[in-house]
């Protein structure tokens, strides 16, 4: 039963600000995404933990590594043929976003790093392959 005035997580502030960044973030070239701070769960551009529902999120940037998960040729609406893949990022999330290169030398397990935060056409990240396959993080 809901009461007024009771908080069920003490602390938590409105949700308004969960997608701003610190300004020390804003300035990089990076990722940025959420972390729950109850249940640790990282994710990119949610308002609610997909999890525990919590809205205690905390924005950090993302060290730009991940490996290609699926990625698709799109014909349509551009000038010549583009990828579209996602992404799947060393802290734990997926992004969408477009990989540099040939769209048909792009496959699942290809190691990418971050080259652009944002494509100011389409408004999402951009990657650039590194050599060799997934094997670890390590």
């Amino acid at each position: 039963m809901y009461h007024p005035g009771i908080a069920l997580h003490p602390g938590i502030g409105p949700a308004t600000d969960v997608l701003d960044a610190a300004p020390e973030e804003r300035a990089g070239d990076a990722v940025l995404f959420q972390r729950c701070h109850w249940c640790g769960t990282a994710m990119y551009q949610r308002l609610l933990c997909p999890v525990c529902a919590g809205s205690d999120l905390r924005t950090e940037a993302s060290a730009g590594t991940g490996v290609v998960r699926h990625s698709t040729v799109i014909h349509r609406n551009t000038p010549a043929a583009r990828n579209v893949s996602l992404i799947e990022m060393a802290e734990g999330f997926t992004v969408r976003g477009r990989v540099m290169g040939s769209p048909a030398t792009i496959h699942s397990g290809d190691r990418v790093q971050l080259a652009t935060a944002q494509d100011p056409v389409r408004r999402q990240p951009v990657f650039q392959l590194i050599e060799g396959t997934y094997g670890s993080w390590n």
